[in-house]
């Protein structure tokens, strides 16, 4: 086997289009089954009727590598056809995945069964089944370097950050395809309580040792603060849960943090897990959603746990959904002018 990018960066992953298939009539098939398949449609079933909820504020939670593996255009669909008002996310979901392709680099499918020391050697870095280019990556990092150059010095919340990311790729993306770019253009909220953990840190660690003072940083006290008064000022909210780790607990927390205010948030009215986390060794990823109603985070009337890998279930869910037209009758929300306008930069290539 030959280790060069040529030879191994030739066939790039794919996006799966929701539009293009129809699977209302295996998940409403799934429902007289049994097991996962059961589960699946009941939580495709009840994500519709988030969708139909005038009251409810829909949240997308993603964890996991999600985009690498091809269901990046599941989620811009989701945003395009208002199906969600807000996401919360990890970083390399949003920044080494999404933001990455938005300049116009790739994933590519790959092989497990491979000389990982090669591959580093050829500066090709594996995720599982899929290749990605590192010198792209640094390219990457870069330029949210440059984002955080042409910014005001200041703190900031992710949310305000992944706002700039989207105005550059509406300027100088390559890829339109992109949420970071489709939910700044559909003022969808996007919030990653862990932003330093992948690319982005890189970049914002080039940035404030270079400029040493009267440089930008993220605070994640402020996205928790904004993401609580989201919660707050929606009568009712639905989550959708991808994975699990950091994203989930922080949306969860909302509820406690607005209690601890003395501000009255009820539970979470809707939440939908899909996941492989097994909840035996107490980690949060598999916690159950029963059991975050006893922490008062999740109602109980409309949750639904899924154990299945998110490449197989979320283009079932979202396809059920996006057929059903349901979001044909939702009105955007928009949740990013809750927030005073950003002072607007100006990018120098």
């Amino acid at each position: 086997m030959k280790y060069d990018k040529k030879s191994l960066l030739n066939q790039k992953i794919e996006h799966i289009d929701i539009t293009k298939f129809n699977s209302i009539p295996l998940i409403d098939a799934f429902d007289h089954m049994a097991f996962q398949s059961r589960n699946l449609a009941r939580a495709s079933k009840i994500f519709d009727t988030m969708i139909q909820d005038k009251d409810c504020t829909n949240m997308l939670i993603l964890s996991g590598s999600l985009f690498s593996a091809g269901l990046k255009k599941v989620v811009v669909d989701m945003i395009r056809y208002n199906m969600i008002d807000t996401i919360v996310s990890t970083g390399a979901i949003l920044v080494d995945q999404d933001f990455f392709e938005g300049l116009g680099f790739s994933h590519y499918r790959g092989e497990i069964r491979i000389d990982d020391s090669k591959l580093q050697e050829a500066h090709i870095d594996r995720i599982y089944d899929t290749f990605i280019d590192e010198d792209d990556l640094r390219i990457c990092d870069n330029t949210v370097k440059k984002i955080a150059d042409s910014m005001k010095p200041g703190i900031y919340s992710s949310r305000e950050f992944i706002y700039e990311m989207g105005r550059y790729l509406d300027h100088y993306g390559k890829n339109k395809e992109s949420v970071v770019y489709e939910a700044y253009k559909n003022d969808v909220p996007i919030f990653c309580p862990a932003f330093s953990d992948c690319s982005a840190g890189f970049g914002l660690v080039f940035h404030q040792v270079e400029k040493k003072k009267d440089f930008v940083s993220i605070d994640s006290v402020k996205d928790f603060k904004e993401l609580t008064e989201l919660k707050v000022n929606a009568k009712e909210t639905g989550l959708l849960m991808i994975g699990g780790g950091v994203p989930k607990n922080f949306v969860q927390d909302t509820v406690v943090a607005a209690d601890i205010l003395g501000v009255n948030a009820p539970m979470h009215k809707y939440a939908i897990q899909l996941t492989v986390a097994d909840e035996r060794d107490g980690g949060l990823s598999g916690s159950t959603l029963k059991e975050a109603n006893s922490w008062g985070k999740v109602d109980t009337n409309f949750e639904q746990m899924v154990y299945s890998e998110s490449t197989l279930t979320l283009p079932l869910l979202a396809s059920y959904a996006y057929h059903k037209g349901n979001w044909k009758k939702r009105t955007a929300k928009r949740l990013n002018k809750l927030f005073p306008e950003q002072t607007k930069v100006t990018y120098n290539r």
